[in-house]
This record gives structure tokens, sequence and C-alpha cells, in this order.
């Protein structure tokens, strides 16, 4: 069956980094699009970026334009998300994401919290 499983969050200080990764089986990696999403307390859950075939970037959020790069290594069946310059409104759980023949697929989530 199709999974997703991510990795990478923590807490970290207001300008550092982190690289989110997510982890494909079930299907043919190479073939479809992903996208990373992030839902914080008390809201909705948003798309941050998404990336199609062979690295050819489709979306990023206005809010995290020039901050976070969405990239995937169809090889390891890996999605990432490199986030930078992180501020304490990035804090949300990130999820990864892809749709497939009509159905949304998502993994379990993992914590981002962006704290002093």
């Amino acid at each position: 069956q199709v999974q997703l499983v991510e990795s990478g969050g923590g807490l970290v200080q207001p300008g550092g980094s982190l690289r989110l990764s997510c982890v494909g089986s079930g299907f043919t990696f190479s073939q479809y699009g992903l996208a990373w999403f992030r839902q914080a307390p008390g809201k909705e859950r948003d798309a941050v970026a998404a990336i199609g075939l062979k690295n050819s970037v489709t979306y990023y959020a206005n809010s995290v334009k020039g901050r976070f790069t969405i990239s995937r290594q169809n090889a390891k069946n890996t999605v990432y998300l490199e986030m930078n310059s992180l501020k304490p409104e990035d804090t949300a759980v990130y999820y990864c994401n892809s749709h497939m023949d009509g159905s949304d697929y998502w993994g379990q989530g993992t914590q981002v919290t962006v704290s002093s």
C-alpha cells in the first residue's frame, strides 16, 4: 500500500534551518507530483510547496518563497523541504502529500517548532 513517512522535524530557534524528508513506498515514486502541507494549531492545513516530475517546481506559498526549497531524489524515493530563516509562524505539523488516481495520500506528519 501507499506509504509516506516524514522525518526531520524538531525545535529550532528563529532564523535557523531544518531539512524535512519524506520517503514514499508502494507506488512508482518518479511518476507522481508531491507536495508539503502544514497545519498549525487551530488552523487549516495549507499547501507550502509542490514539485512535479524531475524537480520541476510548480508552487510555493507566498509566505515561504525565498526561504523554503522543495526538491526530490527519485532514486531514493524521497522528497525534501529545505527550510531556512525560520520564523515562529512556521511552527506547525508538516505533512507530505501525493495525489494519485483521484485520492490524496498523507504521511503521519512531523512537528516543526520555531521558538527561542
